[in-house]
């Protein structure tokens, strides 16, 4: 009877235990959502800001593909559904864009 009894309870804490790890990856994802928006805006302020000197805007560029990647990465561990592959379509997209034009016209890695 005390087998069943250990099995039963330590199903019983797996399964909290694992209820708590999820809420604490919503909230987790939650926030970081939150700020990989805000990195975006910030990116596409920054690109605002390019002015046609090829230095400036490389740098820029740069900066923004870096930005692109991280926040793709939040949104592919945190979004699902539509809203992950549209959000995923964007900022991969600015990536790949901002890539070339890089390729193209910047000097240096």
């Amino acid at each position: 009877m005390m087998p069943i009894f250990r099995t039963t309870a330590a199903l019983a804490f797996a399964a909290i235990a694992s209820t708590a790890a999820a809420a604490q990856g919503e909230t987790t994802c939650a926030r970081d959502v939150l700020v990989a928006q805000s990195m975006q805006r910030q990116a596409l302020d920054q690109l605002e800001q390019a002015d046609g000197d090829d230095a400036k805007n490389c740098r820029i560029w740069r900066r923004h593909v870096e930005t692109m990647r991280r926040v793709a990465s939040v949104y592919g561990r945190c979004l699902s559904g539509t809203e992950r592959s549209e959000r995923l379509a964007q900022v991969q997209g600015s990536d790949r864009e901002f890539s070339a034009a890089i390729k193209a016209r910047c000097k240096g890695p």
